[in-house]
């Protein structure tokens, strides 16, 4: 088998003959794989000589060893891990980040160079479903990356599609655009705690906008620009909004995407427009001001700005999330929940300054802020590309740029590979990708590790009321594809079985307090949400639900099993079943129940719609009319795989619908 995958993908008899001797070489099989993977293996090599040769290294690997990993770190590796600098091992490291959380914040913090205002003896205080952290401490989160950092240095790179221009900004460059973005904003009189939207793509004006409403006390609220009019509107309305910053259009494919027009549809209150391209192609409404308009306001040269310095537990951004009913959770970040997702970027993703962090992501979502922070406050570069990163532009600019760690949704994975994007392409500088938003497919994460010479994923998964992981993977632990390998830092969780006891697979229950995490919400009852109905800890501990289901699978990895509540994940986005299903009840349509299908082999969830017809009805014509709704109603980026004919939804004794008997009983009928 070994010698026809050989002779088959491998014309170079030298190369054969080293693949040989190193499949037959004695040694642990992770250290044969390490040197078969780095040092014979390239990119140019057919994905199937990949996939044979890691299959063949570990076919005697133990099950109870958990997966086998496709990257373990050398000790040189190992040692150059900035958290190294903790002079502890990995799990020592994370057992003290629980234990003894004011060793480790007051560690991240000087890793980080906070430099507070005012600071605070204590790092916490309080009972664990609702703790004080750094109580006093007075900070500004975008003040915090620029202060006592290198001006000079290069802080975002950015090309426009469909130009081979990049475009490089330094860290002062973007303070003084932050800063004019802020003083404009008091001339239009922006009190702190005043909420202004941003509904616009992931641009570098975006950028210094999100920045500039926070050093002025703002609160940026968070939109993303797939919204339908409606979706619009009801942030708007619950965060409250004064003010909206976004654009006239969206180029994509050659047409140009009406995104301004949106926003008016949805009733938005005074808004700021910017071009897409050189001149505005929008009339505005009474009261609106083009981007040019809004800075004339104030002198772009002025070198003096007060920035507003509140309390940490001070609002910064407020961000939405599914939850099982149809209206989002508003979810308020404070100016200390930026430092959570900086810290997972400095303990997991091992950003060094200089690095280059590019993240195909939007400000709507929470990798977007993630992104400016995790990057700025560990002094690395933001890399933007501005246009569709699903084709071979993207990954162009991922070489071009220098980029060093890749955050990734595995849906775009899949459209690389299918795409053959990365053909050609050096991306040797990548030394670290991460994957969240979605169930990653192992085969496609081990094709990824293959475009950078077999660099690690990790695996990273959390939510927006946490400002960042509770579970992903580190440089100074091997790394399997498609798994887990640690509790975040400062995290821990245990899962609950079907039967209510722990388990090794079940619904997450996060052990609280957790540092950044949410502590209220606008619209809904934080303690319900989050706490009621939880049981106790194996130790007695405070539960915090979360709403995903994890498999144990052995020496401490773990896999995604996709959501334990009635919400899902799609394309990255999180989304609930109620959501779907209101937008879906087009004519011929009865009832109809949401339900996402994870395919057998692993990778993102699929969309399938169960419905209850209205008499006669043709499968494929209710898949377009729904699809339809969908797009029009809530986001083009969900895509309807099925649409599932059947008599009744089955409910419980309360009228609920089964959807977990649905998706049970879809995986039976399809055979996965």
């Amino acid at each position: 088998m070994i010698d026809a995958l050989l002779e088959t993908h491998v014309p170079d008899p030298a190369r054969r003959v080293a693949f040989a001797r190193a499949l037959a070489a004695s040694g642990p099989a992770d250290a044969r794989w390490r040197f078969v993977s780095r040092e014979l293996l390239r990119p140019t090599d057919p994905h199937p000589l990949h996939a044979g040769l890691f299959a063949a290294v570990y076919a005697d690997w133990p099950a109870a060893d958990g997966p086998p990993p496709a990257w373990s770190p050398t000790p040189d590796e190992v040692a150059e891990a900035r958290i190294a600098a903790l002079d502890l091992p990995w799990a020592d490291i994370h057992r003290r980040s629980v234990e003894q959380p004011g060793w480790f914040w007051r560690r991240a913090l000087d890793a980080l160079k906070i430099q507070p205002a005012s600071h605070s003896e204590v790092v916490l205080r309080g009972p664990a479903d609702d703790p004080t952290w750094f109580p006093g401490m007075r900070l500004n989160a975008a003040a915090a990356c620029f202060d006592g950092r290198d001006q000079d240095r290069v802080a975002l790179i950015r090309r426009r599609e469909g130009s081979d221009r990049l475009d490089r900004f330094t860290l002062g460059d973007i303070r003084e655009r932050a800063e004019h973005v802020a003083r404009a904003l008091r001339a239009q009189g922006l009190e702190p705690g005043h909420a202004w939207a941003v509904d616009m793509p992931m641009t570098a004006e975006s950028v210094w906008i999100y920045l500039g409403i926070v050093l002025a006390g703002g609160v940026v609220v968070s939109i993303a620009d797939s919204f339908s009019p409606r979706e619009i509107k009801t942030r708007l309305h619950i965060a409250n909004a004064v003010g909206v910053f976004t654009q006239d259009v969206i180029p994509r494919g050659g047409k140009a995407l009406p995104l301004y027009e949106r926003v008016c549809d949805a009733g938005a209150p005074m808004t700021v427009v910017l071009p897409a391209g050189e001149a505005l192609v929008a009339d505005l409404r009474d009261g609106d001001l083009s981007w040019a308009d809004f800075l004339a306001a104030v002198d772009e040269t002025d070198a003096h700005f007060d920035r507003h310095l509140p309390v940490v537990h001070f609002p910064s951004n407020i961000l939405f999330s599914s939850g099982t009913t149809g209206t989002p959770k508003a979810i308020p970040w404070t100016h200390l929940t930026p430092l959570k997702a900086a810290a997972d970027g400095w303990a997991h993703h091992d950003i060094h300054p200089g690095h280059v962090v590019a993240w195909p992501t939007n400000l709507g979502w929470m990798m977007g802020p993630w992104l400016i922070y995790a990057s700025l406050l560990n002094d690395a570069a933001i890399a933007l590309y501005e246009g569709n990163p699903g084709g071979a532009g993207f990954c162009r600019f991922v070489q071009d740029a220098g980029v060093t760690m890749l955050g990734v949704v595995p849906s775009l994975v899949k459209a690389w590979r299918t795409r053959d994007a990365t053909a050609g392409l050096d991306w040797s500088a990548v030394r670290c990708f991460s994957s969240t938003g979605e169930a990653s497919n192992a085969d496609d994460m081990l094709w990824l590790m293959a475009r950078a010479g077999y660099a690690p994923v990790i695996e990273y998964c959390g939510g927006t009321e946490i400002g960042g992981g509770y579970i992903c993977g580190s440089r100074m632990q091997p790394q399997a594809p498609a798994t887990f390998s640690t509790p975040a830092i400062g995290c821990r969780f245990v899962l609950i079985g079907d039967d209510g006891g722990f388990a090794d697979e079940g619904e997450v229950g996060l052990i609280a307090p957790l540092f950044g995490s949410s502590q209220r919400l606008l619209n809904k009852d934080h303690r319900a949400v989050y706490f009621e109905g939880m049981p106790p800890g194996p130790e007695g501990e405070v539960l915090r639900r979360h709403g995903d289901r994890m498999r144990h699978l052995g020496r401490g990895y773990y896999r995604a099993q996709g959501r334990a509540d009635d919400a899902m994940n799609l394309g990255g986005i999180k989304i609930s079943a109620a959501e779907i299903e209101r937008a879906c009840l087009v004519d011929g349509v009865h009832e109809v129940a949401a339900i996402a299908h994870d395919p057998p082999d692993g990778g993102p969830s699929q969309l399938v719609l169960v419905v209850v017809p209205k008499g006669a009805a043709d499968a494929e014509a209710l898949r377009a009319a729904t699809q339809a709704a969908i797009r029009r109603e809530l986001n083009p980026l969900f895509k309807v795989r099925d649409v599932w004919l059947i008599d009744g939804l089955p409910r419980t004794a309360s009228n609920k619908v089964m959807r977990r008997v649905l998706r049970s009983r879809y995986a039976e009928k399809v055979g996965g």
